[in-house]
């Protein structure tokens, strides 16, 4: 075989590559309205979503869609908007503004395409009646900082907004709103993809405040305030507003991590799939992993030398200082603390849509030899843990998974060689 980070990278390419906009979204096509087509959407990987509509759509369009800065996409009839991820900003703000204008008006006839992809949440900032752009980016930072799973997020984020929770959508009726969606979201829960504009859930009030105490987290008194009264609450699944609307999942990390195992088994590699929706403290969920590739490394067991181990789904980062990193690198540097010292182990965790926490890296690469090559480099590895300042330790050694936006966001993918 090739050497393992080449490996590692066309795993990561593979499963990519199976959620592809062009190919998932020709597959999922609605029927021809009588009327207009409307397309909108919001993502970080909703541009090229659009992109990819175009080329398929035999027909007259026109629409919005808010992306992430640099992800980017060309289009003719749609519009792109950028904006911040993961903090949101004035621009996001002016594109929900611009998303539920143009969605208003519509008839019976018409049909709204929803192109919707993880990162919504953060690009689609709409604070409700009586809270600002600043009270909701205090609740993003909060979210961000507190380790709880992305469902609780988006269950709270819907009951400050005017557009998620399946607001986009009712503000659309009577038109038919299709929704075709790339699941970012351990178990796939189209709802709570980008918090669900166009697709409510069953989430309370109640669920939401459970969260925020469950979590400690410190909220603007305003925000608690709201979430609080009855003007919070979201339009329920049962709405009539919602009936007869469509919702397609479209790529999810399950068919990616298919798609990863059968690359690998292609160059010879038995590959096996761990799960694709696992959660948890990142730092925690990286010691299981390397305690998984030590037992195979050291006995051959519970799989047999030599294998690929895969793994998706979100974990979380509870923040405790200032550092530099996101998830994948923290994942992995707990990981490669795990396996110190040990030959043959080969590992690559990233972010499927290129992009981990707030630097330009998707992830990186670990092996045995990564905490000591980090010690030669002055860096010691467990400070770096504790300070949450992965990116920093892994590019102290050049370790940095750099491949840019991807136009998808199927979520995590971790991918453990063992020779």
């Amino acid at each position: 075989m090739t050497d393992p980070k080449t490996f590692l990278v066309s795993i990561f390419n593979a499963a990519v590559a199976a959620a592809d906009p062009e190919k998932t979204i020709r597959n999922h096509l609605p029927a021809k309205p009588k009327g207009r087509t409307i397309v909108i959407g919001a993502g970080k990987g909703s541009a090229q979503m659009a992109a990819a509509f175009e080329k398929v759509w035999d027909g007259p369009v026109d629409g919005l869609v808010v992306t992430r800065y640099g992800y980017g996409a060309r289009c003719e009839r749609i519009e792109i908007i950028e904006a911040a991820h993961p903090v949101p900003d004035a621009a996001g703000l002016e594109a929900s503004r611009r998303l539920l204008e143009k969605v208003r008006g519509l008839t019976a006839d018409d049909l709204v395409v929803a192109l919707i992809s993880g990162g919504g949440s953060a690009l689609l900032p709409s604070p409700a009646p009586g809270l600002t752009l600043a009270d909701e980016i205090a609740v993003n930072e909060a979210l961000l900082a507190s380790g709880a799973p992305i469902a609780a997020m988006n269950t709270i984020r819907k009951h400050v907004s005017i557009i998620k929770g399946g607001r986009l959508a009712a503000a659309a009726h009577p038109a038919k709103v299709v929704s075709l969606v790339v699941s970012d979201i351990p178990g796939d829960n189209p709802a709570l993809v980008a918090s669900g504009p166009t697709v409510p859930d069953a989430g309370s009030r109640e669920d939401a405040l459970a969260s925020i105490a469950a979590y400690g987290m410190k909220l603007p008194a305003s925000v608690m305030a709201h979430i609080q009264s009855p003007a919070a609450a979201a339009p329920r699944p049962g709405d009539p507003r919602f009936a007869g609307n469509e919702v397609h999942l479209t790529a999810s990390a399950g068919v990616s991590l298919e798609a990863a195992a059968a690359e690998a088994k292609r160059q010879g590699i038995e590959a096996v799939i761990l799960s694709d929706a696992i959660e948890g403290e990142a730092r925690e969920v990286g010691g299981v992993h390397a305690a998984i590739a030590r037992e195979v490394a050291t006995r051959n067991r519970p799989f047999k030398k030599p294998v690929l181990i895969l793994s998706g789904g979100e974990t979380t980062v509870t923040l405790r200082a200032k550092g530099k990193g996101g998830r994948n690198s923290e994942f992995l540097l707990a990981f490669a603390i795990g396996i110190g010292g040990l030959e043959g182990i080969y590992a690559l965790a990233a972010d499927t849509d290129g992009i981990d926490g707030s630097e330009n890296n998707a992830g990186a690469f670990a092996d045995g030899s990564t905490v000591a090559r980090m010690r030669a480099a002055g860096v010691d590895a467990k400070a770096m843990l504790a300070g949450n300042n992965a990116w920093t330790a892994f590019d102290a050694v050049g370790d940095l998974f750099v491949p840019g936006p991807t136009g998808t966001n199927v979520n995590d993918l971790r991918a453990i060689l063992v020779r």
